[in-house]
């Protein structure tokens, strides 16, 4: 299965996870974050995309990029397949492009 996996950055992510032993055929959440410019945005973002995830919760991103300072993480069972990934991603992009905000990346715990 490696080698199906493409090489861009979601496919890294998943080579690093399949070099550590996990089983990818394993559905598990997968936490997909997306940083917001203030709380008022965050909430609006969350209240767009909320009916497409099985959660999506709502943090102060002290971490974050100057300007955007609110993490929102929307997570979906699913399994950790490149397509699916990237279009999740691609979708929350275009979500969060009014509200100021941007993808920051995914994670998922590993499954042997």
């Amino acid at each position: 299965m490696q080698h199906d996996i493409p090489d861009d950055v979601n496919g890294d992510v998943l080579r690093r996870l399949v070099a550590d032993g996990d089983n990818l055929s394993v559905p598990r959440t997968i936490d997909f974050q997306i940083i917001i410019p203030d709380e008022k945005s965050a909430t609006r973002f969350a209240e767009v995309v909320s009916s497409k995830f099985d959660s999506v919760k709502i943090k102060l991103f002290e971490e974050g990029k100057p300007g955007l300072a609110w993490d929102v993480t929307a997570s979906r069972m699913m399994h950790p397949d490149h397509k699916e990934i990237t279009e999740v991603e691609m979708f929350l992009e275009d979500a969060a492009a009014p509200f100021g905000g941007e993808n920051d990346g995914w994670g998922c715990f590993s499954i042997d």
